[in-house]
């Protein structure tokens, strides 16, 4: 089949990666453009035009799609079908409609919950207990499309960097072997009345609420590891909690209840595991405390 694909982060790459080992002719591969990243701010290519390098396909990283030329270039590629996994570009009906099946998309939930940029973080928050992806039929609207097929996992105590890397992989086998048989593939409409809505995260989300029951800020720690990283502040310097545990203490909210900075929550105490200064590595929280106590009875912020 002759596939455009349209990706960016590194969540895309083992769909790309799935899509030419299963022998598909992948004649363009678009990506956001490079960024300038790091200390020295050089313009560093997104990871799928690193692995599209590799596998020697062409790459084309257009800033808009909304340009005639560009859409003349790529209805021009004559493509059966576009595949689309977290490209961050709109496509307009001229893109969405110029394969001759349209294209398809690898959502990283089960729709029409968490329909949006951000489902995976959404549904650790929400506390969801299975999470997934989803193929689904692109339209004009925002992860509306009718549905071909899903497949679920546990979220547990996973972070959105193990699901992340766990969702990508099962979507690429998914997205295989859906357009393996995609003849016999029956589209679902979704139910727009059990639709829920995964907005983009915002970094002051990322600040820990110790306000909040411990369970919750759990969550918080996972759904924002490793990007951005939940954080608390402490005599005007920024900590990232990498990694907590629930402890079952009661206290006052916001408050330390020990030397061991067990943190008390609404319900019950948080307890960093992993913890990380700013400009600093990462490092168990009992070495942390070895360097900078932090005695019982100090508010967390």
């Amino acid at each position: 089949m002759r596939i455009v694909f349209m990706g960016t982060p590194a969540f895309a790459v083992p769909a790309l990666r799935a899509l030419d080992h299963a022998g598909h002719e992948i004649v363009a591969v678009y990506t956001q453009p490079p960024r300038r990243a790091g200390r020295g701010r050089k313009l560093q290519a997104s990871p799928v035009q690193a692995e599209a390098e590799v596998l020697g396909i062409e790459v084309r990283h257009p800033a808009s799609l909304k340009d005639a030329v560009v859409q003349a270039e790529f209805a021009a590629l004559d493509a059966d079908i576009g595949v689309v996994a977290a490209y961050g570009l709109l496509l307009p009906e001229a893109i969405l409609s110029a394969p001759r099946r349209g294209c398809l998309n690898i959502h990283a939930s089960i729709l029409p919950r968490w329909r949006g940029a951000a489902p995976i973080q959404r549904a650790i928050l929400a506390g969801d207990p299975v999470t997934g992806v989803t193929i689904m039929q692109m339209e004009k609207g925002l992860d509306t499309g009718p549905m071909l097929a899903t497949a679920r996992t546990p979220v547990e105590r996973k972070t959105a960097g193990d699901l992340t890397g766990e969702l990508a992989e099962l979507g690429a086998q998914l997205m295989v072997g859906t357009l393996r048989d995609l003849a016999v593939h029956r589209a679902v409409e979704q139910d727009d009345r059990q639709a829920t809505h995964a907005p983009k995260i915002e970094k002051s989300e990322a600040r820990l609420d110790f306000l909040r029951d411990a369970e919750f800020v759990e969550r918080q720690v996972r759904a924002f590891a490793p990007s951005p990283g939940a954080f608390f502040e402490l005599e005007g310097e920024r900590y990232r909690v990498l990694e907590a545990e629930i402890v079952g203490r009661q206290g006052q909210p916001a408050t330390t209840l020990d030397d061991e900075l067990t943190i008390a929550c609404e319900h019950a105490a948080i307890r960093p595991v992993r913890i990380q200064r700013a400009g600093k590595p990462a490092m168990d929280t009992d070495a942390f405390l070895r360097g900078k106590p932090i005695p019982a009875g100090t508010e967390i912020r």
